[in-house]
């Protein structure tokens, strides 16, 4: 069992549960986040934006919003996931996100108590 962590462009994320659901890999939990990478995004058109945003326009990197996907799935559909979640987001520039797969050790379903891999479908 394995848990995958995607950070993705928000923009990216409806045609992501696209994907998803196309190769039945439909449940997953998506959230809000903030965070940057080793890029420092383009200042010069923050700068642009406008002047109360000062803050933002510093040398320092600032965050990005993004969003975070995670899903548990079998061991032997972890490719076929992080494959899918790939082909979805990638597109070349910086930016495209990240994806950390860990080892899961178990699921429960609260409504029953089952506990596996049958509780990931």
């Amino acid at each position: 069992m394995k848990l995958i962590l995607a950070i993705i462009r928000i923009a990216k994320m409806q045609e992501t549960k696209e994907a998803l659901s196309a190769v039945d890999l439909p449940s997953f939990t998506a959230m809000s986040v903030l965070g940057r990478g080793n890029g420092h995004g383009d200042l010069e058109k923050a700068a642009e934006v406008s002047a109360q945003y000062h803050e933002l326009i510093t040398d320092m990197p600032r965050l990005k919003s993004k969003r975070m996907i995670t899903l548990v799935v079998t061991d032997d559909k972890k490719d076929l996931a992080v494959q899918t979640i790939i082909k979805a987001n990638q597109t070349g520039k910086s930016g495209d996100g990240k994806i950390i797969v860990v080892n899961a050790t178990d699921s429960i379903r609260v409504r029953t108590g089952e506990r596996g891999d049958s509780t990931l479908d």
